[in-house]
């Protein structure tokens, strides 16, 4: 992926129609409310033989610059300094407007190649939209409709001619080292039983979650170093799932920031639905995900809610108490978070929870090491030797209550996966072991192993009988 695309216009043309479309995947939302897209968003993208990375932005509009328009502008402008080919898009179904000649002219100044895509070409008297755009002086309009895939021929052959073909295509000569690199058949498949060694080097996947303007991009922003994401005092302005990759300590990280999430009742919008349904999507493709509080109002129901959404979808869970610069009393603070942390989130005992402030980046090296020890957690194998010699003294200590006068008897245990670690133990009768007496299991294997803040799954299964179906013999 040699060079980058931005797509720029003003809102409610089309972008991230064209953005989807060019990604082969709907990430970007889609409403016929102007101005949905807030932040920029970067995503690989293909149009035929051409393969690049394509940049989804704000719609243009004339507003200061200390407001929420006028930050949005200021990310637009980010991307086309960024982008190596500008495709400006206009709406041939409504034709030129004075903001599209407005528009027209700064990226006209920025001295990028332009592709002139005029949208919306499949409606009725769309053509003449189309010939109208030729005053824009952007060259030639490429005819499109990015809903119905409609003229995107064109459109490859004009970023060919636009960027070159030694631009467009890249160097094809592929790396010859490569396929030495890559383990042969077989060297990859490890001891089932063993305990392998967590591999720090591997990429990770951080989603940050949290209720509204609890200060999840401003964290982001922080934790990168740079104004990548919009901000501001507004309630509200994330509405896309951004993903944002970082290098940290050598490691590579993909940060996926997402609207703030209010209780299921209060969403009534289809455009808040579609965030939400966008924030879910996000914690079910990350591994750790970062629930972070409003250090001055914490524990909130819905934050609650949140925590217990990522435990049952199985992934490592992180708390962040934000905005602790506005903390009177931190330590007294902490300790009472720390003891409702424990009280309120029993199913994940242990969970870390870090104190920060995103304003002034206090805390956030912490926060870090927090979601590394946890992933660390989270991957952890542990041999069916260890456990089953960790079994039998838990049995001998505490084995589990007869029920109906016959007792329960667990004859082995196994872990059958990680991410999160779950287990399976081989007992007879299943149905009848209570809960409780499979939480006491699940809370000394958590402080046994070492497994705090993440979920364990365990699941009871009777082991198979020989003689089962098997007639009695007669003498």
């Amino acid at each position: 992926m040699g060079f980058q695309i931005a797509i720029i216009g003003r809102p409610n043309v089309g972008k991230s129609t064209l953005f989807n479309r060019l990604a082969g995947r709907k990430l970007a939302l889609v409403d016929d409310t102007p101005g949905v897209t807030r932040d920029r968003r970067v995503h690989p993208a293909k149009l035929y033989d051409l393969h690049f990375d394509v940049i989804d932005t704000a719609g243009f509009e004339d507003a200061a610059a200390s407001t929420l328009q006028g930050r949005m502008r200021a990310q637009t402008e980010i991307a086309i300094r960024e982008a190596d080919l500008i495709f400006f898009m206009v709406d041939a179904k409504t034709g030129i407007t004075p903001d599209d000649r407005t528009f027209a002219e700064i990226v006209r100044k920025s001295g990028k190649p332009v592709v002139l895509v005029a949208n919306k070409a499949e409606a009725k008297g769309a053509q003449g939209g189309v010939l109208e755009s030729w005053e824009l002086g952007l060259g030639e309009p490429i005819g499109v409709s990015a809903e119905h895939g409609q003229g995107l021929p064109d459109l490859r052959d004009a970023v060919v001619e636009a960027l070159g073909e030694k631009v467009a295509f890249g160097d094809d000569e592929e790396d010859d080292d490569l396929a030495f690199s890559e383990p042969l058949v077989g060297e990859d498949i490890a001891d089932p039983d063993a305990e392998p060694a967590y591999d720090d080097t591997k990429p990770m996947r951080i989603a940050v979650i949290g209720r509204p303007n609890a200060g999840k991009s401003t964290m982001i922003n922080a934790l990168i170093g740079e104004e990548r994401l919009l901000t501001g005092p507004e309630a509200g302005i994330t509405r896309d799932s951004i993903s944002v990759d970082w290098d940290w300590r050598g490691r590579e990280i993909k940060l996926f920031d997402t609207a703030g999430m209010r209780r299921k009742s209060r969403v009534q919008e289809k455009l808040e639905k579609l965030s939400v349904a966008d924030g879910l999507r996000a914690i079910r493709f990350a591994e750790v995900v970062i629930v972070v509080f409003d250090a001055t109002i914490p524990f909130e129901k819905q934050d609650l809610q949140l925590a217990d959404l990522i435990i049952r979808e199985g992934r490592a869970l992180v708390l962040a108490f934000n905005k602790w610069d506005l903390i009177d009393n931190p330590q007294e603070t902490l300790a009472e978070l720390r003891e409702k942390t424990e009280r309120l989130l029993p199913q994940v005992r242990g969970v870390l929870a870090v104190p920060v402030s995103a304003e002034t980046g206090r805390g956030l090296d912490k926060l870090l090491d927090a979601v590394l020890s946890t992933h660390r957690v989270w991957n952890s194998r542990i041999s069916t030797g260890r456990l089953n010699r960790w079994l039998e003294g838990v049995l001998g200590h505490h084995p589990p209550p007869a029920v109906a006068g016959r007792r329960l008897k667990i004859k082995y245990m196994t872990q059958v996966k990680t991410r999160p670690p779950g287990f399976v133990l081989s007992c007879t009768r299943p149905d009848d072991v209570p809960q409780s007496y499979i939480r006491y299991l699940t809370n000394s294997l958590r402080e046994a192993f070492d497994l705090p803040g993440v979920p364990i799954r365990m699941s009871l299964h009777a082991s198979e009988n020989p003689f089962a179906g098997r007639a009695k013999k007669r003498r």
